[in-house]
């Protein structure tokens, strides 16, 4: 019988051998200037051949590793169901002071054994929404990949998943031989059939971290998104999603407990605003509806259209609240001024257009020349968790409307940003960098490119002569020296600025910002939103120009310490804080006082 099964000679084999699986240490991740963000430290886990097992005092072993025994006992289950012959995790991530503790007892329990591997190490506590996080593979990714074990450790979220394939490196195999106490008494034929394990290959991230944990100074207690890019490459310098958490804490024993707590936060931590949340752009997306204007010939730099202020302006039926300024003004004016009325005429002049059939053909090229910019697509290669955002499509409006008869007044919204059309703080910055490069953008990333992977880093050319971005970009000019958005000042740099304002209708509403500089040549632009922040130059400006004046000069001025520590010291989830007194209240206006 001996002879015909051969499972007695594999459980003699296993009860004098073991084959212990050398886990490579993962990639290490730096940002643009070398500095070390993500390293690793050394780790235990706790393995178990359940066929082994023999009874031990479950009270002593639970008190060690510091766990509830309906944990060991599940676990332990769980262990079995894979397999009764296999070595697999029964406790994972066990902290070097425990492991010194258990390893002088282990001989006590038959079956079980340590395993060394390796953990992340995060040498800053923030940018988990950089990074992610690695958690233990499930049954469906081991499928899927055969490369994976049960016990493995596989990244879930952020740039750790991405990345995995060239982070994790390749395991290796030592054969060892152990004595009936399962304890190590040396390697099978010294070694020569281990397979050694492959470090897994580092990354260079394009984070700028000093000005990242900057930003991050800045946005303490609000909510909201920040991106910043080098408009000429696509680098990303620096992606805040507040609030965040220590990516720590996602390391360990903890973990689950950690994660509960992250999950069932009411200021969601857990959600990376940067590129999963959308949000309506507001006065910000005036740039786009002039450039298109421009192009079309619908308007010129001097077309002048008249607005009312406070007291509404009809265009049409169609009533539009503003702030009060000048009037009329004209395009440069109104992007200076971010005057509402004056874009609901570009708007109708746009969708009217005698050059269409109607309304819906109209929109449909005046939609596509939106898509151009990268919106309603994801852009950046580096998060799986992104967030392609809305510009309604025509059959949206179809169905909405029960006719492909519309009239332009009927999404009179778009025209100042709000409606149905949602964007990520990464596309609001993004656009910004087509506006900067006066007619291009290049592929958003955070990661430089890394041998054998194929990044697909291109030029995204817009169909928009340069002339009218000049245009613009003159307007955003004034805006930054003298209007909306003269709160983001820099001395000695020109830069070109547009604020918005979105309607919220669970509260207060939010404050936007987009912005490059220098005005020629530029190095940096930036996307901000912040929600229940108010109007844009509230909170967003200001942030703005500290971080973009952190960049450009690497101090801020003494002239300007009082904005910042008012900006660091606002806490706008405190749920006293008073809410703002709104000055225009129309459906769809998203300027208020700026």
């Amino acid at each position: 019988m001996q002879v015909l099964d051969d499972s007695f000679q594999v459980k003699a084999m296993l009860n004098s051998q073991r084959i212990a699986t050398q886990y490579p240490a993962r990639g290490l991740v730096f940002d643009r200037n070398g500095n070390l963000l993500v390293e690793n430290q050394p780790a235990y886990d706790l393995m178990v051949i359940p066929r082994q097992v023999k009874p031990f005092d479950t009270t002593e072993l639970v008190r060690i590793l510091g766990i509830e025994k309906e944990t060991l006992v599940k676990s332990l289950k769980k262990c079995r169901r894979y397999s009764p012959y296999k070595a697999s995790i029964l406790i994972s991530q066990i902290t070097a002071n425990k492991y010194a503790v258990l390893q002088e007892k282990l001989y006590k329990y038959s079956g079980f054994f340590m395993q060394t591997r390796t953990l992340r190490k995060y040498n800053v506590s923030h940018s988990a929404d950089v990074f992610g996080y690695i958690g233990e593979v499930s049954q469906a990714q081991i499928d899927r990949d055969s490369t994976y074990t049960m016990g493995d450790y596989i990244g879930i979220s952020g740039l750790e998943r991405t990345y995995e394939k060239v982070l994790r490196g390749t395991k290796g195999e030592k054969i060892l031989l152990v004595d009936n106490y399962n304890r190590i008494k040396g390697s099978y034929k010294d070694g020569e059939y281990d397979k050694p394990a492959v470090v897994g290959q580092n990354i260079t991230t394009t984070l700028d971290i000093n000005l990242q944990e900057y930003a991050y100074k800045l946005m303490k207690n609000k909510r909201g998104g920040i991106v910043a890019i080098e408009p000429s490459t696509g680098e990303i310098l620096l992606k805040v999603s507040s609030p965040g958490y220590d990516p720590q804490l996602m390391v360990g024993l903890e973990r689950g407990k950690n994660f509960r707590k992250l999950n069932s936060d009411p200021n969601t931590p857990l959600i990376d605003r940067t590129v999963s949340g959308c949000y309506p752009p507001g006065s910000t997306f005036k740039t786009l509806q002039a450039l298109y204007g421009l192009k079309k010939g619908l308007v010129t730099p001097e077309t002048c259209f008249e607005c009312f202020g406070k007291s509404r302006t009809y265009i049409g039926s169609s009533p539009m609240g503003c702030h009060n300024h000048a009037s009329p003004l004209n395009l440069y004016q109104a992007i200076q001024q971010s005057c509402n009325p004056y874009f609901v005429n570009v708007w109708r002049r746009i969708l009217e257009d005698q050059k269409y059939k109607n309304v819906r053909d109209a929109y449909i090229d005046w939609r596509e020349f939106i898509c151009s910019f990268g919106l309603g697509s994801r852009i950046c290669p580096d998060f799986t968790n992104e967030n392609s955002g809305s510009v309604p499509s025509p059959s949206l409006y179809d169905h909405k409307f029960r006719t492909k008869d519309w009239r332009w007044s009927y999404i009179t919204s778009l025209s100042i940003g709000q409606g149905e059309l949602e964007l990520t703080p990464l596309q609001i910055t993004n656009m910004a960098c087509a506006l900067a490069n006066r007619g291009y953008y290049m592929t958003p990333h955070i990661v430089r490119p890394l041998q054998g992977i194929d990044h697909q880093i291109t030029k995204h050319t817009i169909d928009c002569d340069s002339k009218y971005f000049d245009i613009v970009i003159e307007g955003m000019a004034m805006a930054a020296t003298g209007g909306t958005a003269r709160g983001a000042a820099i001395d000695s740099v020109i830069f070109c600025g547009k604020t918005g304002t979105a309607q919220n209708p669970h509260g207060e509403d939010h404050s936007i910002f987009m912005a490059f500089a220098p005005k020629d040549n530029p190095r940096i632009a930036i996307g901000i939103y912040i929600e229940n922040g108010g109007f844009g130059a509230q909170y967003a400006v200001p942030i703005g120009g500290l971080i973009m004046e952190k960049y450009l000069k690497g101090k801020i001025s003494p002239r300007k310490k009082a904005i910042e520590e008012r900006m660091i010291n606002a806490n706008l989830l405190s749920p006293e804080k008073p809410r703002q007194e709104k000055t225009a209240n129309t459906p769809g206006s998203t300027e208020k006082k700026q």
